[in-house]
């Protein structure tokens, strides 16, 4: 069996909140406008803390308990390097972890500054951080104050490799574990039961509603290893491994990768209100709570999640990828290699065998090398080496720029940019706090000379000129309501906590997308629209006179210099807004990184029609046309993504013989 005989004292009391959660959502317990604020130190002059408990934050699925006989503590990610590190044959699965910002969420000081910052707003609102960023602490009981103050080193461990291999598939059915001959068949059933007899299994995705075994019986998908021959729990026993299928599916991503805040409830007319306080949410529903971050919900609603995109150019999934179809998170995040699975390689069944690399990279330029700084000499023995470091940095970028596609037209005076999303998520997606993607464009004349320059970007002081450029990004805010109760002026930015309105979201969405979908998820644009199936974006400039030349550029920034400065001046509690600016300038001001870049020659006083460029439109551009039928760019008037009929009826109207 996978779970302790007997009821502790800390899961009657669990057993106890449940029932009140109950009791509330029977009562309906939304009071709108229900905020008792009060002042509770920290924030800026006039800011009243709202006083939220942890109760407003609880949520279902294993609850933390430090009494080690009831729940093997989560084991540091140190004890797996003995197996699973530095072996040269492949990719070591601790040597692409360590680097990643999976591996490091605990360090990362955005995080820290920004949880600071959480606390300050809500009192205790830290918690809703901390049990996604270091499970492992959050398990153990380390985090009732929403803060890392009772913290021990081992607890930054981030995300790791014993918390994930751990982790139960909260749904039973096909997708559950398997057990070995001689042990329980179905492991998962003994878990999710005790759960159930608490009220505490989660539905819906998100919000790192974990449910984990609470012995250290470790997941994954080999079906042919039953036995972990040199591990140990952290009661000596040899650890059992046993088959989960869950582990390569996009949901187990789902566990952490959708954030609904649970301290505001959804409205009849699709507003968030703060719920009655001291209370958790009445529902539990994260479709009924503010949607902070919705990648899970983007991809389960996308064409990779339906059917799977395969890639020509295979850019995605490693070059030992079985099928070349994308159609989970883990096809992406974590290519495919072909080698050993441990340092014992050379004994079967450890070689030779698909392993998944786990770099889990996605868009963070700067922030590993920060953290590698911040370690000191102490960086190398957590794993943390330059090189490590430096290959992750590269595969970050790499991803990036693999995210998008370019092309560039143009329509007489107008120069069209069309940025396709190649990803099964909203592009960029996310936090929403201080990324962004752009386009900068220069226009040069015959001789090179610069004429114009859209979207211009100055390093030195991390400026970029908004004006006539698009921006693609996400804003949240804080309702009136809120900003009263809170002492902060309405629709003030970057307050995760109490960000109840999205004032923006024209992030590009992927493959398969509706809109009715996405609304349904809380993740619908905001301030701006897609069609059903739209997973492009286009752009139009003015081509300046003597233009004969435009070199266009899509940049992506993980940390802008706005977002720095309010984690800088917005603590007033510690010195960690300090910290995270001083590093972001110290690591390049967090540098953009350019996805794509393209060079259209531009052609002067051009015809509409006119396809090469010789005054005029005749059969010559005709044939270009129809060489180019059913494809994208050259012959595409009117921007539809395709050179079909519509295209050619303008041709035909424009034509002069």
């Amino acid at each position: 069996m996978s779970h302790r005989p007997g009821e502790s004292a800390h899961a009657q009391r669990r057993k106890r909140r449940q029932h009140r959660l109950i009791a509330a959502a029977g009562i309906g317990a939304v009071v709108v406008g229900a905020i008792v604020p009060v002042v509770i130190g920290g924030g800026k002059s006039g800011q009243r803390k709202v006083a939220t408990t942890l109760e407003d934050f609880f949520m279902p699925g294993t609850q933390p308990n430090p009494n080690e006989t009831e729940f093997d503590r989560i084991l540091i990610s140190q004890n797996c390097t003995y197996c699973h590190s530095d072996y040269s044959m492949t990719t070591a699965p601790f040597d692409s972890w360590v680097v990643s910002l999976k591996g490091q969420a605990a360090r990362d000081p955005i995080w820290h500054a920004a949880l600071t910052i959480a606390n300050q707003d809500a009192n205790v609102g830290g918690e809703i951080c901390i049990r996604c960023h270091a499970p492992g602490a959050w398990l153990a009981g380390k985090s009732g104050s929403g803060t890392i103050t009772n913290f021990e080193p081992e607890d930054f461990d981030g995300i790791n490799c014993n918390f994930c291999h751990r982790v139960v598939n909260p749904v039973l059915g096909k997708d559950s574990a398997i057990g070995y001959p001689g042990d329980d068949p179905a492991p998962d059933t003994s878990i999710i039961a005790a759960l159930a007899k608490e009220g505490l299994v989660p539905t819906g995705a998100g919000n790192a509603r974990y449910v984990v075994d609470p012995i250290d019986t470790r997941r994954g998908p080999l079906s042919d290893v039953p036995d972990n021959i040199h591990g140990l729990t952290a009661q000596g026993d040899p650890v059992r491994l046993i088959t989960s299928p869950f582990h390569q599916q996009g949901d187990f991503c789902g566990t952490c990768h959708d954030v609904s805040n649970p301290v505001f409830v959804k409205q009849k007319n699709g507003t968030y209100a703060l719920g009655r306080l001291n209370t958790p949410h009445p529902t539990q529903n994260p479709h009924d709570m503010f949607p902070e971050q919705r990648t899970y919900s983007e991809w389960a609603n996308s064409e990779f999640a339906s059917k799977g995109v395969s890639f020509p150019d295979n850019r995605f999934g490693g070059p030992d990828h079985p099928t070349g179809v994308m159609s989970s998170c883990q096809d992406c995040h974590m290519p495919r290699n072909f080698g050993g699975a441990c340092a014992f390689w050379e004994f079967e069944p450890f070689f030779g065998r698909d392993v998944p690399q786990h770099s889990f990279s996605g868009s963070n330029t700067w922030v590993i090398r920060a953290i590698r700084h911040q370690l000191g000499e102490e960086a190398d023995y957590f794993g943390l080496t330059e090189d490590r470091v430096d290959a992750a940095v590269a595969r970050n970028v790499q991803m990036l720029r693999d995210a998008s596609d370019m092309a560039l037209s143009q329509r007489g005076d107008q120069l069209t940019v069309r940025v396709t999303n190649q990803t099964g998520h909203k592009l960029p997606t996310g936090y929403p706090e201080g990324r962004r993607m752009w386009l900068n464009v220069v226009f040069l004349d015959a001789q090179g000379r610069k004429l114009d320059e859209i979207g211009g970007y100055d390093q030195k002081s991390a400026t970029l000129s908004l004006a006539g450029t698009k921006v693609w990004e996400a804003k949240h805010a804080i309702s009136p309501e809120v900003a009263k109760a809170a002492g902060l002026p309405a629709y003030a930015e970057n307050h995760l906590v109490l960000s109840n309105v999205k004032l923006l979201d024209n992030r590009i969405p992927p493959r398969g997308f509706t809109n009715k979908a996405f609304a349904a998820a809380g993740a619908a644009p905001v301030a701006y629209s897609y069609a059903d199936g739209q997973y492009w974006d286009d752009t139009a400039f003015e081509i300046p006179e003597g233009a004969a030349k435009a070199v266009v550029t899509l940049y992506f920034q993980t940390t802008t210099k706005e977002y720095a400065e309010f984690l800088r001046n917005a603590n007033t509690t510690d010195s960690k807004g300090q910290t995270a600016y001083s590093l972001w300038e110290m690591f390049g001001k967090s540098a953009p990184i350019d996805m794509d870049s393209a060079v259209l020659d531009l052609v002067p006083d051009s015809v509409l029609g006119d396809l090469n460029g010789d005054g005029f439109v005749n059969g010559a551009d005709l044939g270009i046309l129809l060489g180019n039928w059913g494809g994208s760019g050259l012959g595409d008037f009117d921007n539809s993504g395709s050179v079909d009929g519509g295209d050619l009826g303008i041709l035909l109207g424009a034509w002069t013989g």
